[in-house]
């Protein structure tokens, strides 16, 4: 016998009990997006590898270490998408989107990453993203931010999760504030670990977003980018901490959250979980005012954030919350060829009927008994039989498999008004 062939390490399949959950998550996310005005985009899962070193920064560890990268037949160098952001602002130049004055977009599928695969992170994993173009003000970041808490409460995790908020300023400021740090650090190398010193001079501010807990005292000390940020950055981040203290929503100031990807300015904001162990971070975004630009189109403003999806489904499985259910609904069993036959006339009537119906139809014949125990796995909550005798008599009985409803006989052709009821 061959040997069986298994799933690429930390690409996972996602089977039947579980996409229940994906959908009712996807169907909350496209919910969301219709009332807030939202399109959907879709692109391709390889780029050019250019436009992730051109956008993410050649020395993040995502490009250094996690991108699937290849050599197509032509000599191009490709990559699987790490994030979605790069391939909306290429998407959105090459299609001339960003002639108009503003655009708001959302997007939703699988990313890569070469990651040592652990809970709530794998090297296929999927993103809910969402980006805007054309919005300078801050009224656009805390409209965002207001998304997300509406989509915590649809799916019933709003206590699970807790929103960090920061502001990175300009590019000039940041600049000015990088020198400081490294001069800092600097005069602390012997504390820094190995991956910091590796940042020091690539990704200094990176460092801040450290977990060794032997550096947290040194991390603490650091001069504040806060203290740093350009007029223009103070105001705009006053004006969104006001707007979200208008709405109610509650925020944290986390001096230390920097985003560790190269296009984000100013606003940048979180959303944490202490119900997944160490992979806390549910929802990360911010604004990529130069990313545009970078990336060869005009100076556009953009602001944008993504969403782990496996991290919420995991939410929802922590919280042990209902999911809408899609089991059958009705199980139609039939006994004998002809029957057979009339069943799956009858099932596709009743479809035609009520579009919304979830039926089941017995396929591969058996005795009554084994087709009731079907029905009854199912999860149904009807039985539909059609026998030789329902057949005569142009009947169907109905067996209530979940409740007390007395079993019953109507005729084929009342079978939709029955169901239309229950």
């Amino acid at each position: 016998m061959s040997k069986l062939i298994q799933a690429i390490r930390g690409m996972n399949d996602i089977l039947p009990d579980e996409t229940p959950k994906w959908q009712f998550v996807e169907r909350q996310f496209r919910r969301l997006m219709a009332a807030y005005g939202y399109a959907e985009i879709r692109f391709p899962l390889v780029e050019k590898t250019e436009l992730f070193k051109r956008s993410i920064g050649e020395v993040t560890d995502i490009v250094e270490k996690e991108m699937y990268t290849f050599t197509d037949r032509n000599g191009d160098s490709l990559s699987l998408r790490p994030e979605g952001t790069a391939a909306c602002v290429r998407a959105c130049l090459q299609h001339g989107l960003l002639h108009h004055p503003s655009r708001r977009l959302w997007y939703l599928g699988p990313m890569f990453r070469h990651e040592r695969p652990q809970k709530g992170r794998y090297r296929q994993f999927y993103q809910l993203g969402v980006e805007t173009f054309g919005f300078s003000g801050p009224d656009i970041d805390a409209e965002m931010i207001m998304m997300t808490v509406r989509l915590w409460k649809q799916l019933g995790i709003a206590d699970s999760v807790t929103l960090e908020l920061n502001s990175l300023g300009s590019t000039e400021s940041r600049r000015i504030y990088r020198d400081i740090l490294v001069t800092y650090l600097n005069q602390h190398r012997e504390q820094l670990d190995a991956d910091s010193l590796h940042r020091l001079q690539s990704n200094p501010l990176r460092i801040l977003d450290s977990k060794n807990p032997e550096m947290q005292a040194l991390i603490e000390a650091a001069p504040k980018l806060n203290a740093h940020l350009d007029e223009a950055s103070r105001e705009h981040f006053a004006k969104l901490c006001d707007l979200l203290d208008a709405a109610g929503i509650t925020y944290q100031l986390n001096s230390r959250l920097v985003r560790g990807l190269d296009y984000y300015s100013r606003t940048v904001f979180e959303w944490v979980t202490d119900k997944l162990g160490a992979q806390g971070t549910v929802c990360a975004g911010g604004r990529l005012d130069a990313l545009v630009e970078q990336l060869g189109g005009r100076a556009t403003p953009a602001m944008g954030f993504a969403i782990g999806l496996e991290r919420l489904v995991s939410l929802i499985d922590e919280a042990q919350l209902a999911v809408h259910d899609t089991a059958p609904q009705v199980y139609l069993l039939a006994l004998g060829e002809m029957a057979e036959t009339r069943a799956m006339e009858l099932a596709e009537q009743c479809r035609d009927a009520l579009p919304d119906l979830r039926l089941l139809l017995n396929a591969g014949g058996g005795s009554m008994k084994s087709q009731m125990k079907k029905a009854d796995r199912s999860g149904a909550r009807f039985a539909l039989i059609l026998a030789e005798d329902e057949l005569a008599r142009n009947e169907i009985t109905i067996k209530d498999l979940r409740g007390d409803m007395q079993q019953q006989v109507v005729s084929q052709s009342d079978l939709t008004t029955f169901l239309k009821s229950e």
